[in-house]
């Protein structure tokens, strides 16, 4: 199962962590970690590159984790919250259609 967290601080997202594979199907077949990765890639590369918002990634492939943490403040603040609410939406959707195979929680 993949585990994801986001982790607020006074309603704002801080960061987030996904870990594990989903288990759905083998490796380079399964459907439900291949979204996962893609909503995440997509999510990182706006946060950081288009908003330049300088968040800390970390990536631990042999736990198959990535963990990313926003700075204090950033200048395009709005629009990252935007990003990482709509990650949180599209995985609890994938929740829903999956729920054997992921997990979404805010800590």
């Amino acid at each position: 199962m993949t585990r994801c967290e986001f982790f607020t601080e006074n309603d704002r997202i801080t960061g987030f962590s996904i870990s594990g594979h989903s288990g759905y199907a083998e490796a380079g077949a399964d459907i439900v970690c291949a979204a996962i990765s893609a909503a995440v890639t997509m999510a990182e590369a706006t946060i950081n590159d288009v908003c330049g918002a300088k968040a800390k990634v970390r990536v631990k492939d042999e736990q198959a984790r990535i963990t990313l943490t926003l700075p204090a403040s950033c200048d395009e603040e709005e629009t990252v919250q935007a990003v990482l609410s709509g990650l949180m939406l599209t995985l609890i959707s994938l929740r829903e259609d999956y729920p054997d195979y992921i997990e979404v929680l805010e800590v």
